[in-house]
């Protein structure tokens, strides 16, 4: 496969018309190229929003020199705009430094934008003495799984999957507010006989710096098997992550925010495969009609349990497509074939941490204080 920088653009996965039309694609390629500042918009392509992005992909439909010299004038505001944001170079120097210090190390892999561009530098700065680990089990959801492996496979980092088993666990099934505690927890039982089999010194895992102050109980799992943060300790917030991946080409860059889909389900009410399956399977129909930024939180409805509600969110600038094209039959009737009653979209739109908007403060505070061991 080709390093050219314009066909590594090309590659990288949007949820838009850019992706879909791989003659639009190559057609709008072809117009950056031709520009005088061709180098700097394929270095921040990532850095781009998804609809200007997509306009750029249907550039070379239009008639117009106006119009197209009036995009580029607004695509040289964002390449000023992206510069202007560009990661100090001493945070990246920080997160090699950690990972020469560990010698080895394995990696908490789930093919999200944090574990995605842990795993790859790792790889770049220690070898074969990096591995990733990812944790399969009912809440990742298969494309999930599929995509993550792809992942490693692109960018040539070993990658190993275990089965975790926290579904036999009641204190996860039950769904406390702690429940990502009982996760990671199992989690890091799975990945401590490894590395110590495989002389693998430190285990890591993608918390950043943007985590600081989130209500995060599997932190706690996390300090308890010692479990280092480099991504963290080198100062590097998720913003920085995503520059970063951008610039290393990980189609990650712009991946949306990705949680279990055990967080779909409010706390206190029990955690099972089935309504997992039931979400994972919604998400999808509302993933391939271009939503991007996707939640189907899971309801029950009074002591029925065959009496399931949706309550869907998506990113606020595109709610507006629920009233387009008949996009709210199609969901409402594809969520009805999977097993919900009802089917609703939430009016606030995705905004991470709802699931959370309902803990009391007293008891997150209670949550987030360290277990005993």
């Amino acid at each position: 496969m080709s390093d050219n920088p314009i066909e590594k653009a090309a590659r990288v996965k949007h949820d838009c018309n850019f992706s879909r039309r791989p003659d639009l694609r190559e057609r709008g390629l072809s117009q950056i190229a031709a520009r005088p500042k061709a180098k700097q918009y394929i270095r921040f392509f990532n850095c781009f929003s998804r609809n200007t992005r997509c306009e750029l992909g249907q550039l070379a439909l239009r008639t117009s020199d106006q119009d197209t010299n009036q995009f580029f004038a607004r695509l040289d505001k964002r390449v000023k705009k992206c510069e202007l944001g560009t990661v100090p170079a001493n945070k990246l120097e920080q997160l090699h430094a950690a990972l020469r210090a560990y010698g080895s190390c394995l990696v908490a892999y789930s093919g999200g934008v944090d574990s995605v561009f842990l795993a790859r530098v790792a790889h770049e700065v220690l070898g074969d003495r990096a591995l990733a680990v990812i944790a399969d089990s009912p809440s990742l959801p298969r494309r999930e799984l599929q995509e993550a492996l792809a992942l490693a496979e692109q960018f040539c980092f070993p990658v190993r999957v275990v089965r975790t088993a926290e579904f036999e666990n009641p204190d996860y099934l039950s769904n406390p507010a702690n429940r990502c505690y009982f996760c990671k927890h199992e989690l890091f039982e799975q990945l401590a006989p490894i590395a110590r089999a495989e002389k693998f010194a430190v285990i890591a895992y993608g918390e950043n710096a943007s985590d600081s102050g989130d209500f995060r109980p599997g932190a706690q799992a996390a300090a308890e098997f010692q479990v280092r943060a480099p991504l963290k300790e080198a100062g590097l917030s998720k913003q920085d992550i995503r520059e970063l991946s951008a610039q290393l080409g990980l189609p990650t860059a712009d991946k949306p925010q990705m949680a279990c889909l055990s967080s779909r389900v409010p706390y206190g009410e029990v955690v099972t495969p089935e309504k997992l399956k039931m979400i994972e399977e919604a998400e999808y129909v509302l993933r391939d009609l271009g939503f991007h930024d996707v939640r189907v939180r899971h309801h029950e409805l009074g002591s029925k349990a065959s009496s399931h509600l949706a309550r869907i969110e998506v990113g606020p600038e595109e709610l507006a497509k629920f009233v387009v094209n008949g996009n709210s039959v199609v969901v409402a009737e594809a969520l009805r074939k999977i097993g919900y009653t009802h089917v609703t979209l939430d009016l606030l739109g995705y905004r991470r941490g709802s699931g959370n908007e309902t803990i009391p403060l007293a008891l997150r505070e209670s949550a987030a204080a360290t277990p005993k061991g």
